[in-house]
């Protein structure tokens, strides 16, 4: 349901007043975005998505959409090689490739004319999300005020081994976009890359060992992911407020990760029974409840 077309308006708002922005990093890296303002702002909600999710993605255009109905400016930022934009960049993509990201939200954020800028991930975005929230802590972005964070992995470890353990369709899923978007940027620098050996990978955790050897690191696949995984002294630092939804029934986050996570002044966690991934969908009538509660909080 996170990612079902059925969620998305018949006439979106924000699509129809979208334009593409490639930002330019001090870090020298280029990502695209896809900003929607609002003639009569009354800030900027940024949203990043999922891993080999996109700006095009079923949850960001009916969030963003949500959104720009209550009079706030859009941004669906994409992660680099997510959504058409394999070819800006000739290195690849991997979660810890933070300083890009950063600098792209605070580029964004200072497009809200001194208006409140809200920054939103979802799954490895929200994982982003809480990353550049801790960042935040020392290098300060511009106009941000709270960072919201759905169903964002603490451990990418686990929630990978989740995903090849779990219920096949995930693992099937997450291979097949991951694959395709690898042949994308093949395509785009075949004088660097060849994947083709490693396209026969069964699982999530084979896939990421084999692809370790075009990282400059050229580390070990279990040193990879410590890299962005957070633990509870990753938030002592706060100076800026962070909510978290996660679910019980999530089925690729593990929930005990998160049982062991403990509040402070700035981190709030929303623990709820049901939800899914990146879902938290009411029924009677159909409507996304992150939505309900992010808009209360920030208005």
């Amino acid at each position: 349901m996170a990612s079902s077309r059925l969620r998305l308006r018949r006439k979106n708002s924000m699509l129809q007043n979208a334009e593409d922005l490639i930002i330019q990093t001090p870090s020298g890296s280029r990502l695209l975005s896809s900003v929607s303002s609002h003639p009569a702002s009354r800030g900027l909600m940024i949203l990043l998505h999922g891993w080999e999710g996109s700006s095009s993605s079923a949850y960001l255009l009916d969030t963003g959409d949500y959104f720009y109905r209550l009079g706030f400016s859009v941004c669906r930022l994409n992660l680099r090689d997510h959504g058409d934009s394999h070819h800006l960049n000739e290195d690849l993509f991997h979660g810890a490739l933070l300083q890009e990201t950063f600098e792209a939200v605070d580029y964004l954020s200072r497009l809200s004319d001194s208006k409140p800028a809200y920054l939103t991930g979802f799954s490895l975005g929200g994982n982003f999300a809480l990353r550049i929230a801790i960042k935040h802590g020392h290098t300060p972005i511009p106009n941000l005020k709270h960072v919201f964070a759905v169903s964002p992995p603490l451990d990418p470890y686990k929630t990978t081994l989740a995903i090849d353990n779990g219920y096949s369709i995930y693992r099937m899923y997450f291979l097949k976009k991951w694959k395709r978007s690898l042949n994308k940027k093949q395509g785009f620098f075949p004088h660097k890359y060849d994947f083709n050996a490693m396209m026969d990978s069964k699982t999530c955790i084979e896939l990421t060992d084999k692809v370790m050897t075009y990282f400059p690191e050229r580390m070990m696949y279990r040193d990879y992911f410590k890299l962005y995984t957070l633990k509870n002294d990753s938030f002592k630092n706060l100076n800026i407020p962070v909510t978290i939804f996660i679910s019980e029934d999530d089925p690729v986050i593990p929930y005990e990760d998160y049982r062991q996570l403990q509040e402070n002044n700035f981190l709030k966690i929303s623990r709820q029974k049901y939800g899914g991934h990146c879902g938290f969908i009411e029924l009677f009538p159909v409507r996304c409840w992150y939505q309900r509660m992010i808009t209360e909080m920030i208005t």
